[in-house]
């Protein structure tokens, strides 16, 4: 091999490992700096009274921006309940909060965040975090069609599936029946009322326009044939039988987040309230 060719590919192989070096470092950065984002939070969250202090007025918790009370996913102020203790503070900081999921077993534990059904607001949280900063991680949010206070028949939250398997990403672990018979249930609390949901289905799909199930966009049935199509739709596509069938009045949230065995795949944990 001539010595200029030895040479260039040394230099393309430099710089290959230069960027992926870069990368890499700055990935492992991000995820430091989410999980103490996160700790903080869950921190503010189980003991809100000792850590009962502001973000700081430096800009480096940059607050998000605040809705209007009459925002269609806010519930009728004049008839609103007492705030749980521990979500207020939370959402002193950022008034887009809406509850709390958490998941035993698991590092889902999170603050849940939604944005008007507006245009501009669509997906804002895909790639911020908390404080409506850039982050590669995103938050945990729910779609914007869904009402959590009155509530929808089925409420979609969305998180990703991060290898650092932060946000949704140990929720691949529901893939095995063995891990679901030990962690059926998923803890949602909204900024109200504290709710226990077990999961009835769990399975993969497009997310892909007419390609995968569109199980996002069930969220109010019109009757029962509605609702019951639905839930026969999750169990027919689910890994395994839970032995669950959720029926007509029942609540439901879809968890949802990325799945790579498949192009544009989806991982889904669907599952009903039962107190």
């Amino acid at each position: 091999m001539k010595k200029w060719v030895y040479w260039a590919l040394i230099g393309v192989f430099g710089v290959v490992f230069l960027i992926s070096a870069v990368i890499v470092g700055n990935y492992v950065v991000n995820s430091i700096q989410n999980d103490k984002l996160n700790n903080e939070l869950s921190s503010i969250h189980k003991d809100p009274i000792a850590t009962d202090t502001a973000p700081s007025s430096d800009g480096s918790h940059g607050i998000a921006p605040s809705v209007n009370p009459s925002d269609p996913f806010l519930p009728p102020q004049p008839t609103t309940p007492p705030m749980l203790p521990e979500m207020v503070s939370l959402y002193e900081r950022n008034k887009h909060l809406v509850g709390w999921v958490q998941i035993d077993g698991t590092n889902v534990d999170y603050p849940v965040l939604q944005t008007p059904n507006e245009p501009d607001w669509i997906s804002y949280y895909l790639y911020r975090d908390f404080y409506g900063k850039d982050d590669k991680h995103g938050s945990i949010y729910v779609r914007e069609a869904c009402d959590v206070f009155r509530p929808s028949d089925n409420i979609v939250i969305y998180g990703h599936n991060m290898a650092d398997f932060s946000m949704f990403g140990h929720l691949y672990q529901y893939e095995s029946q063995n891990f679901y018979k030990d962690h059926k249930l998923i803890r949602f609390d909204t900024l109200y009322e504290r709710h226990t949901y077990e999961i009835f289905a769990v399975f993969h799909t497009s997310g892909s326009y007419g390609v995968g199930y569109p199980y996002h966009r069930f969220n109010d049935a019109k009757n029962q044939e509605e609702f019951d199509d639905f839930v026969s739709q999750c169990k027919k596509l689910s890994f395994y039988d839970t032995g669950i069938t959720p029926e007509y009045g029942d609540k439901l949230i879809t968890l949802s987040t990325c799945d790579f065995h498949i192009e544009n795949g989806r991982l889904v944990i669907v599952a009903r309230r039962i107190s």
